[in-house]
């Protein structure tokens, strides 16, 4: 049984290849975070593996091992994986040393199954020299071992590591989606249900972990008061601001984007309320401070503050400096008109 949820066009097309005996020796899996990537790909590790007539059933030796991380002929290479370094610091991209043992291993038949597996999770952080290696790899592939790329962007991927992989966009799902899920899979209480359901747009791994870890809508609600504190605040708290968001850039930009998407969905919400569209806001348990907020704007300053957010998220993707595109989208925060 595939566990992904939502995504029948590449399910579809991995079935045929299986029955087919054309599975590709290389995928690319594109789609935003907890959109279900990983969760495909080891629905396809499974399915090579698996002992089942119909695979992958979820209930061999070969499936449950796979699912629980310990098979042999498996591998899961992202900044977690462990690989030959002994520095202690947190990495910030896959290094060549990963990439180089995922060759050796890739080198060798498989222990226990039929496929050797290796799913690169976070393809756009490997280094210049880590995906020129694999390139090397991909251009002669062994036989019995497939490589599936994980990412958010492709575009920061080498066009020449994308033309050797069959490329799979996830899309997010629709919001109805993931609301029944969460209520009827597992019994997520009907508000809660739909409001985790609107902030994950789309992508069911957030709204599946937020469903059990209260620490997220926790820390989002610590994210919507300092935004307030900072669109109410002076240049000195802003630009203070501006100084912790850089520091954590460096060190995680996933968690600065999870701070301009919040922003922008907070923004989104102010004109779509001043505009009479309450029922589609994202931020449906904050629609009485969202109607209160808008009051203070008029929907120029709204559209164009919108704008920047959006802007600065483009120019950090891009490498720009990230304390001077804070800083901008600081200046860029609207006075109150009164409109």
């Amino acid at each position: 049984m595939w566990q992904v949820v939502g995504q029948s066009r590449a399910v579809t097309l991995f079935q045929r290849n299986l029955e087919r005996g054309s599975i590709a020796h290389a995928y690319l899996l594109v789609g935003p975070p907890h959109v279900g990537k990983m969760t495909l790909a080891l629905d396809l590790a499974r399915a090579l593996n698996c002992e089942a007539v119909e695979p992958p059933c979820g209930l061999c030796d070969a499936c449950q091992k796979i699912a629980s991380g310990k098979h042999a002929d498996v591998q899961i290479i992202g900044l977690n994986s462990s690989g030959n370094s002994t520095d202690a610091k947190p990495r910030t991209e896959i290094s060549i040393d990963q990439v180089r043992e995922m060759q050796h291993s890739s080198s060798l038949p498989p222990f226990e199954g039929r496929y050797k597996v290796f799913i690169i999770d976070g393809a756009e952080l490997m280094s210049n020299e880590a995906a020129n290696c694999l390139l090397k790899t991909l251009e002669e592939p062994a036989g019995g071992v497939i490589f599936i790329l994980l990412t958010t962007n492709d575009a920061i991927l080498p066009a020449t590591v994308v033309s050797r992989c069959q490329r799979l966009e996830l899309r997010p799902l629709a919001t109805s989606q993931v609301e029944a899920v969460l209520n009827e899979r597992r019994g997520v209480e009907p508000q809660k249900a739909e409001l985790l359901a609107r902030l994950c747009h789309g992508c069911l791994g957030w709204a599946l972990s937020a469903a059990v870890d209260d620490s997220l809508l926790q820390r989002r609600a610590e994210r919507i008061d300092r935004l307030l504190d900072i669109t109410n605040g002076d240049y000195e708290e802003r630009f203070d601001y501006v100084s912790q968001l850089a520091a954590q850039f460096s060190q995680s930009r996933g968690l600065v984007q999870e701070v301009l998407d919040l922003w922008l969905d907070w923004w989104r919400d102010l004109l779509l309320v001043k505009l009479g569209c309450n029922d589609t806001i994202t931020n449906i348990d904050q629609e009485a401070m969202l109607v209160d907020m808008g009051r203070g704007y008029n929907l120029a300053q709204i559209k164009s503050f919108i704008n920047s957010i959006q802007a600065a998220g483009e120019q950090l993707g891009q490498n720009a400096n990230p304390r001077l595109v804070l800083e901008v989208l600081m200046l860029s925060i609207p006075g109150r008109s009164g409109v």
